[in-house]
């Protein structure tokens, strides 16, 4: 599949998938005859797990020391297993963060919703 191909398919610009493997934040892609990017299926569950953690807010160092053991292969295991679990701590502190918000933000909604309601029984008569 081309760059362009791809970029389509996760709606993430071009620029984007060159700087993470430029930076190494997903591994090296596959280049057809012509060195142009070719990715396969592997590349794609890389961009797939690279695009999941961004939009947990998952940072571009994490990604790239994830990626960094994952080259040092199976004696890395427990390091990334670690890594992994550090994230989810903290996207779980975020939900628990974003549905405190939430909570707040529908009973203000709520209130409002009973106020309207109110006044649209006034407004009838």
């Amino acid at each position: 599949m081309k760059i362009k191909e791809v970029s389509a398919k996760f709606n993430v610009p071009a620029d984007t998938l060159r700087y993470w493997e430029r930076v190494g934040a997903i591994p090296p892609v596959n280049r057809n005859a012509a060195g142009y990017r070719d990715y396969d299926d592997e590349d794609i569950d890389w961009i797939t797990f690279a695009k999941c953690m961004r939009e947990a807010g998952v940072s571009i160092e994490y990604l790239i020391e994830y990626i960094t053991l994952f080259k040092q292969g199976d004696a890395t295991l427990q390091a990334r297993k670690d890594l992994l679990h550090e994230q989810l701590d903290t996207i779980a502190q975020r939900l628990h963060e974003i549905q405190h918000t939430y909570d707040l933000i529908k009973d203000k909604a709520d209130h409002y919703e009973a106020h309207v309601e109110g006044y649209r029984g006034k407004l009838l008569q």
